[in-house]
């Protein structure tokens, strides 16, 4: 049965997408069934891994039942990566679900029904606390915060962490954290190894021990249409990613 993993920051800019599209394409590497879910309208994942919507085929035709499920899933470059995608039409859906009751459920709902055909489903959430990441916490089993290694780190992802809290009070009473992942590490400056140091004090075990390094080959590659592991698999970009996908196969195989 498939892990759910939504991938979020309410802020923008910290290496979400770009986590969603390569830890994905590596664990697909490595031989797990994936689903990559891109749930914000900007349709960035779905770029990423060189594709686009289709008019009727994406994760909003599927939500809002327009279209079938299954129609909408299409075969990326990796042989055992799927994608739901997504474009500028999901940002409808806020509105079309304001009024809809249950409306945090239609996405939990949706992946329900595909559980047992991957291992792994991930969710890369718009980078705000909108209806649509809702919908992705309600689904999701955990949670994978990306932080960049800036100074305001450690307060945006405590404001964070308090949404999940909120989030299990209310929604989704069983949803845990996956991990923080340090990204856009700069190990030539003092602050980029002070902000590690002070993250791993405060949230210890849920920080994962990978940290994503600044890379101009990681910067590179979505223009391409292609994950770090296709466009330059011996990059430190490719290597960082391929440690964490390592690691969250590690931290998964503890848990059972």
């Amino acid at each position: 049965m498939a892990k759910i993993i939504a991938i979020t920051n309410q802020k923008g800019g910290v290496g979400k997408t770009t986590t969603a599209v390569n830890l994905s394409a590596e664990l697909a590497e490595m031989g797990k069934k994936v689903l990559m879910v891109d749930l914000d309208p900007q349709g960035n994942t779905t770029s990423g891994l060189g594709r686009a919507v289709r008019e009727n085929n994406s994760v909003y035709d599927a939500m809002m039942g327009k279209q079938q499920l299954q129609a909408c899933i299409q075969d990326t470059a990796l042989k055992k990566l799927k994608l739901l995608g997504s474009d500028i039409r999901l940002a409808g859906a806020e509105v079309e679900l304001v009024g809809v009751s249950n409306r945090e459920f239609y996405l939990k709902n949706l992946l329900g029904t595909l559980r047992d055909d991957y291992d792994f489903i991930f969710i890369d959430c718009p980078p705000s606390l909108s209806l649509l990441t809702l919908n992705a916490l309600a689904a999701a089993d955990t949670v994978l915060i990306p932080i960049q290694c800036e100074y305001y780190a450690l307060e945006g992802v405590t404001s964070l962490m308090n949404t999940v809290n909120r989030v299990k009070k209310t929604i989704n009473p069983h949803l845990e954290i996956e991990g923080i992942l340090l990204t856009m590490l700069d190990g030539r400056t003092n602050l980029g190894l002070q902000v590690v140091d002070q993250v791993k004090k405060h949230f210890k075990k849920d920080v994962f021990a990978t940290t994503i390094p600044r890379n101009v080959r990681l910067g590179e590659a979505p223009s391409h249409g292609e994950p770090i592991n296709i466009y330059d698999p011996r990059s430190t970009g490719a290597m960082a990613y391929q440690s964490l996908a390592k690691e969250v196969l590690s931290r998964n195989r503890k848990k059972k």
